[in-house]
């Protein structure tokens, strides 16, 4: 019989808990055509093993195993696209969203009462239990720039815990960033005003297992998923991290001059040529840290990544003298002209280190 309804639940080190999330869903969807697709960002812990055990002996479970690519947005996306379920709920793996809900979550949907369903902690009824103040403080502070972006009455943009129709992903997933861990932001950001939503109450939940995957690297995508939606895809979120990373490098690349110089009594093209290749060097390391942190390469295919960057930015830097210089050949001040050859520089640098250097992995095994 055709399954009602998907629950996508992305994973990464949660061995001790996908038995457990299953256990649950088993409880509180009894009487529902259901199945539920983890998705695995190349666990290290076993989770893999533990979820290609539970999908032999249970089959409402299913699993895809992403290599080469990490997100919780982008992994809920690929849960989505591998189901075809009129109905589509998200949680998380650590068993600190209220699975009782999800009866509820569906049956508004069912009356029609709303296209997505959201869990919401900060309505009546909705609590964030054991968080200390510095955790709420920053939990309110980033639902705050959620509304702000989204321009809408939601109390809870935050939420990892939803459940909509197809139709929702349908019309938005073309128009979603994939970025970072707040999939709602995104797809309600991608929506527009053209959705009806619902919140619910609940209270979170405290880890039974593993660790919390919430650190500054996450809040970093967390505020480039904002830059992103604040100028509306006109320009890629990647991109305005790209040259935050490159104005870094511009200041390396000034201090070491000046130490060679200064410091070392090198002379000017030595010390020029010192500065560059150290600027190039921490801007990839950076970049791979933060712009392309999804895409993140390791072992080999670090160094070779570091190779390929230095060439393409060492060609990006001769296209920008060159169109800077024929630029102010022709009559444009040399301020003018300079940064029209360091943006020309920017977006090669940007556009071919994104397809050669940092490439999408389509590696994937599901069970």
């Amino acid at each position: 019989m055709a399954t009602e309804l998907t629950v996508i639940v992305p994973t990464l080190n949660e061995r001790d808990n996908v038995s457990l999330v299953v256990e649950k869903l088993h409880q509180v969807l009894a009487g529902i055509q259901w199945e539920v697709i983890f998705v695995d960002d190349d666990s290290t812990d076993g989770t893999v093993e533990a979820l290609k055990d539970l999908a032999r002996s249970d089959p409402r479970v299913r699993f895809i195993h992403r290599i080469g690519r990490r997100g919780l947005s982008s992994a809920c996306l690929e849960g989505m696209a591998a189901s075809a379920s009129p109905y589509l709920a998200v949680m998380d793996a650590d068993l600190q969203h209220d699975e009782t809900l999800l009866p509820r979550m569906l049956a508004s949907l069912r009356a029609d009462e709303a296209d997505l369903v959201i869990g919401s902690r900060y309505i009546e009824g909705g609590g964030v239990g054991t968080w200390n103040k510095w955790r709420q403080r920053i939990s309110a502070f980033a639902v705050s720039l959620g509304q702000f972006v989204l321009w809408a009455e939601l109390t809870d943009p935050m939420s990892g815990f939803f459940m909509m129709r197809r139709e929702v992903y349908d019309r938005t997933v073309r128009s979603m960033s994939g970025m970072g861990f707040k999939i709602l932001l995104d797809m309600v950001s991608a929506a527009g005003d053209s959705l009806r939503i619902k919140e619910l109450p609940f209270e979170f939940g405290t880890r039974q297992h593993g660790e919390s995957k919430l650190d500054t690297l996450v809040v970093w995508e967390f505020l480039l998923l904002v830059i992103q939606k604040l100028v509306r895809d006109f320009i890629p979120a990647r991109f305005i991290m790209f040259i935050i990373v490159g104005s870094l490098g511009a200041v390396i690349h000034l201090l070491v001059l000046a130490i060679g110089i200064k410091g070392w009594g090198a002379s000017f093209l030595w010390a020029q040529a010192a500065a560059a290749a150290v600027a190039m060097v921490s801007n990839y390391f950076v970049n791979n840290l933060l712009t392309y942190r999804d895409l993140r390469l390791r072992g080999s295919r670090l160094v070779l990544g570091l190779i390929g960057f230095m060439v393409i930015c060492s060609v990006g830097a001769v296209v920008n003298v060159d169109i800077a210089t024929s630029a102010h050949a022709r009559g444009l001040p040399w301020w003018l002209a300079g940064l029209i050859g360091a943006a020309i520089g920017a977006v090669w640098n940007f556009a071919v280190s994104s397809t050669l250097v940092w490439r999408r992995s389509r590696k994937s095994a599901s069970g």
